[in-house]
């Protein structure tokens, strides 16, 4: 059986990760990278050992070598690489958060159902093994809240990706959406949301926090920030059992059960299971069994979670 094929669609940093971790995986290869500057896409290509790289999206996702699309461009060139991907069968797998806007998160979804497509965000939190461990623990009792922060200080540059607005910068799309979607992973959606914060002298979120509420008294304290470094850990509470995930939560390499009838757990990451080969290993076998939809990141859970931080975002504006 032949290597399952990715092509990579930009040249960044993220690229450069998810690139290494495709080479990495047994049954797994770079086979194109394509970006509006040839020269990078040649680069990275050679880094990865990918055999072709092209000038335009357009051109990678015509490549027939390449079974998947990863999209690692900025947030706001999600759904122009995506819709391009789509029409040409590409399977996708799209880097969080799955679009800048709520409506170019719909229009993506609806092209790739439309069109019958694997289409999946890339929330790798949801693919670590530790954080799906304790998703299926029966042992908290009556889960009662959830604590998560992700914040580190970066200096103000409104040509930085992570501050500019036409890029879709702020803390809440880029950082936010790990504690928001630790707390939708364990609870679902909030009946009520409260969030304050500050604003960049641009106008993105440079800082937002507060709390998710939920049936029966249950709530979620989250904290994002581009202002100052956060502690970068969480918790998940339950009557029975807590769960401690070390820093960085999102991709948390241990985890410490403990509650007041068990002994103290420690469970640590094997690093050829992180995150990011959870959710290549997924496109691969959606796509080897026709599935247009992956069932641990489910398309309408991308688009509630977009739903969610544009309501953050405007209550923080």
């Amino acid at each position: 059986m032949r290597d399952f094929a990715w092509g990579i669609a930009a040249t960044g940093n993220i690229a450069r990760t998810v690139g290494a971790a495709i080479a990495a995986e047994p049954g797994m290869r770079v086979a194109a990278v394509g970006s509006r500057n040839l020269g990078r896409a040649q680069a990275l290509a050679a880094t990865l050992g990918a055999e072709s790289a092209y000038d335009s999206y357009e051109r990678l996702c015509a490549d027939p070598a390449v079974d998947a699309i990863y999209v690692a461009t900025p947030h706001a060139q999600h759904l122009e690489v995506a819709e391009v991907a789509i029409a040409a069968g590409k399977a996708v797998l799209c880097e969080k958060p799955l679009a800048a806007t709520v409506d170019d998160a719909e229009k993506m979804v609806r092209l790739a159902r439309e069109a019958g497509v694997f289409l999946m965000e890339a929330m790798w939190m949801r693919f670590n093994p530790l954080i799906q461990k304790i998703a299926a623990e029966e042992r908290f009792g009556d889960l009662r809240s959830v604590h998560a922060s992700f914040g580190f200080a970066k200096a103000y540059d409104p040509q930085h990706r992570l501050w500019a607005p036409e890029l879709g910068g702020g803390a809440l799309l880029d950082l936010g959406i790990y504690p928001f979607g630790l707390a939708q992973l364990f609870f679902g959606m909030p009946s009520e949301l409260r969030i304050t914060g500050t604003l960049a002298p641009n106008g993105v979120d440079a800082e937002a926090g507060g709390v998710l509420l939920y049936a029966g008294g249950r709530k979620a304290l989250v904290e994002t920030s581009l202002l100052g470094n956060y502690p970068n850990h969480a918790c998940v509470v339950g009557t029975q059992m807590r769960a401690d995930l070390q820093a960085p939560f999102w991709a948390t390499p241990r985890i410490l059960l403990s509650g007041p009838s068990m002994e103290p757990e420690e469970h640590v990451l094997d690093p050829a299971d992180n995150g990011y080969a959870g959710e290549l290993r997924e496109v691969r076998a959606a796509t080897a069994e026709g599935r247009t939809e992956s069932s641990i990141m489910p398309l309408d859970e991308s688009l509630a979670m977009m739903g969610l931080l544009a309501e953050a975002r405007r209550q923080v504006a």
